[in-house]
């Protein structure tokens, strides 16, 4: 008992330390960009802090190299915008497309195949996104579900409750960008909205290290699909109508 007391009070210094030292040292920011039911992709924008490259720059070498071969993996790219910044971008097709992807890209599975001369032992994260979609003959209706488990990024006491939030030392964030913009159906146990902050059609929400998060939203786009077959039938209702009034009187079909 006295062992795993020291042990927790020895997690709390260290992350009470970090917190001071290196005060906001990630910016962990992960999108999803909708052009069209059948195009989009998920983008990761990671920022890290000078001292944070200081301090640990070959964890977070080895940290970004995973992340590189993860996106390759899913025909996706890295793009290295300054010593401290890269975006992610992998691409998608549809909806179906964009949960595979996404869920494999967080996988606890897929990270293990990665092969790095030093292995990294990164806290636990369970995320799993759902994308129901539902075509309406000229318009398509797209739900996302996101749950993400970030408990593990958090100091707990053993009842439970989080002694050490560490809110200072990340910012993580999703957000969404649809066509036609969003809405958030997020709700709490009473029924309230939560809030999530908007940016013109993108969507925001600020997720909370060391708790579960839960995130709804809706959103509607135009269906391809569904606009062509109208098109290819209004060309094609217009070319009788003019057939018709091109053919003799004693030649039109009797009503």
């Amino acid at each position: 008992m006295i062992a795993k007391f020291l042990r927790l009070f020895k997690s709390c210094i260290v992350l009470f330390t970090l917190c001071l030292v290196t005060s906001g040292c990630i910016n962990y920011d992960v999108g999803i960009q909708f052009d069209s039911p059948n195009r989009g992709a998920i983008v990761q924008r990671i920022q890290l802090d000078d001292r944070l490259m200081t301090f640990t720059s070959g964890t977070a070498q080895t940290w970004l190299a995973n992340i590189n071969q993860r996106v390759r993996r899913l025909q996706g790219k890295t793009r290295k915008l300054s010593n401290q910044t890269v975006l992610a971008t992998i691409p998608f097709s549809n909806g179906q497309d964009l949960e595979k992807k996404f869920n494999q890209y967080f996988s606890v599975e897929l990270a293990a195949k990665i092969r790095n001369k030093k292995p990294l032992e990164l806290p636990k994260i369970d995320s799993k996104l759902q994308v129901k979609q539902a075509n309406f003959l000229l318009f398509e209706r797209t739900r996302l579900i996101y749950d993400v488990d970030l408990r593990s990024l958090g100091v707990s006491a053993p009842d439970g409750n989080v002694l050490v939030n560490p809110n200072s030392l990340l910012e993580l964030q999703f957000s969404l960008d649809a066509p036609w913009g969003a809405r958030s159906l997020t709700r709490t146990k009473n029924g309230a909205i939560i809030p999530a902050r908007r940016n013109g059609k993108q969507l925001i929400w600020t997720l909370q290290p060391g708790q579960q998060n839960h995130i709804e939203t809706a959103f509607w786009m135009p269906s391809p699909l569904g606009i062509g077959t109208a098109i290819v039938l209004a060309i094609v209702a217009v070319g009788i109508y003019f057939k018709n009034q091109q053919l003799p009187p004693a030649a039109k079909p009797a009503v």
